[in-house]
């Protein structure tokens, strides 16, 4: 082997040995915080059907509205959150986060009216604001552009199983009545909200802020990570990369948050009122299922989409994330969500919705490979918390306007294709501003 050849393998052989380290010390670590952090503000999706909306005589639309209300709290809070992370560092900021949710759900266990249901879902908003903004600028920090989508991926799978493993085990808890004298759905809020309070004491000693805090990589590893992200750092536009104001004045930022909140809209409605849906099924179709069933039947259609996650997150790393790996499954999701309730069978319902799914869930980490390519610095904290402020305005407006159309229609059919409408002005728009991203691997 000659001189010249031999620093392009070693190069080779630290970066393949880097990601690798990082995909198992972080990326693991942070997919748990975000199981947690997803069914804690989920949660209530299960509870609804079974005890809590009858216990507290709550009609579609005042359910819809305690879902809902979530995303007014986080929204408040969500940029200042995540200038504040990317200014105090990830080890305190997330920590933080995550002790004050888990304080805050562990209260649902005792509400006592909706007025104080509304309360608390608002206060969770809040103190959960910043957390996802804050782990995808955190991890994009630590891998280059070329291995983000891969990354991103393995972070957003722990979405998907969040229903998978948490439907069946929020089932068991709530099966678990009269524990402490508590209804079965309040023990569920208990149970869910404890591993909250226990990751987020961890998180304060085990995760490090930035490559040369972790003692796990070599100096060569420290040397090569940090080399790639200050290259690729310069390769991005002056300085108005860097900049939170000029990030929020970019029109890139604004279509990147139109596509998001078409993708949350469906995310979210199929979150809160799936578990609904499938409670109506003793009535459309005469079945009957007891509460662990209705878990199970729940976490169906989302195994299948953390496995289409995987396999279309790695077509996008092997080719780049093109603006069809967004754009195709928003149409798909747009096209097949409207029709899982105008199926004749449970099976055929729940066929549909584990298509629309894996729609979802295909899309949303490559989406959050886009806003790197052309942000860095507090520009990107800025305007990565943007985008995720304008899907939470979708995470209130899809349980809120279902709800509300529901009551108002008696069906779910119409709100379900409200939902479809905007993941298909998701589709429309991502495949048109593929030009306008800069980037290495833009279309």
């Amino acid at each position: 082997m000659d001189g010249a050849s031999r620093p392009t393998l070693d190069n080779g052989r630290i970066e393949a040995s880097t990601i690798r380290k990082i995909s198992i010390r972080l990326v693991p670590f942070i997919a748990l915080m975000f199981f947690i952090n997803y069914l804690d503000r989920t949660a209530i999706s299960f509870a609804g059907p079974n005890g809590m909306t009858t216990d507290l005589a709550m009609t579609a639309a005042q359910f819809g509205f305690a879902a809902g209300i979530f995303f007014f709290g986080y929204i408040i809070l969500e940029v200042p959150s995540n200038l504040a992370l990317h200014r105090f560092g990830a080890r305190r900021w997330l920590s933080r986060i995550m002790i004050t949710w888990g304080i805050v759900a562990m209260l649902f266990t005792w509400v006592s009216s909706i007025n104080g249901l509304y309360v608390l879902r608002f206060l969770l908003g809040v103190a959960e604001a910043g957390f996802f903004p804050g782990a995808i600028l955190y991890l994009s920090t630590w891998v280059p552009g070329r291995h983000r989508a891969k990354i991103l991926a393995l972070f957003y799978i722990a979405q998907p199983l969040t229903t998978v493993i948490g439907a069946p085990f929020a089932s068991l808890l709530i099966e678990a009545h009269g524990f402490m004298g508590l209804e079965g759905w309040r023990v569920m809020f208990l149970g869910v909200s404890v591993p909250a309070v226990v990751i987020g004491v961890v998180t304060w000693f085990y995760l490090p802020d930035t490559p040369n805090d972790a003692t796990w990589l070599s100096v060569e590893e420290k040397a090569w990570l940090n080399n790639a992200l200050v290259n690729e750092d310069s390769k991005k536009a002056s300085a108005r990369s860097h900049s939170p104001l000029a990030a929020l004045k970019d029109v890139r930022v604004w279509l990147l948050s139109g596509i998001y909140f078409g993708l949350i809209y469906g995310l979210y409605a199929l979150a809160f009122f799936l578990p609904t849906i499938i409670a109506g099924f003793e009535a459309k179709f005469g079945t009957k299922f007891d509460v662990f069933d209705k878990g199970l039947i729940t976490a169906i259609p989302y195994l299948p989409a953390a496995i289409v996650l995987y396999f279309w997150s790695s077509d996008a790393t092997k080719r780049g994330v093109r603006i069809w790996h967004v754009g195709l499954p928003a149409l798909i999701g747009a096209a097949s969500i409207p029709l899982a309730l105008l199926m004749s069978s449970p099976e055929a319902t729940i066929v549909v919705v584990t298509i629309t799914a894996c729609s979802i869930f295909a899309a949303l980490p490559n989406f959050w490979s886009l806003p790197t390519r052309f942000l860095t610095g507090a520009g990107a904290a800025a305007g990565i918390a943007f985008i995720n402020t304008i899907g939470n305005i979708a995470g209130f407006a899809a349980p809120f306007i279902t709800g509300a159309v529901k009551d108002a229609t008696g069906l779910y059919e119409m709100p379900m294709f409200i939902v479809g409408g905007f993941m298909l002005l998701s589709a429309i728009t991502a495949f048109s501003i593929g030009a306008a991203l800069k980037g290495p691997s833009s279309t």
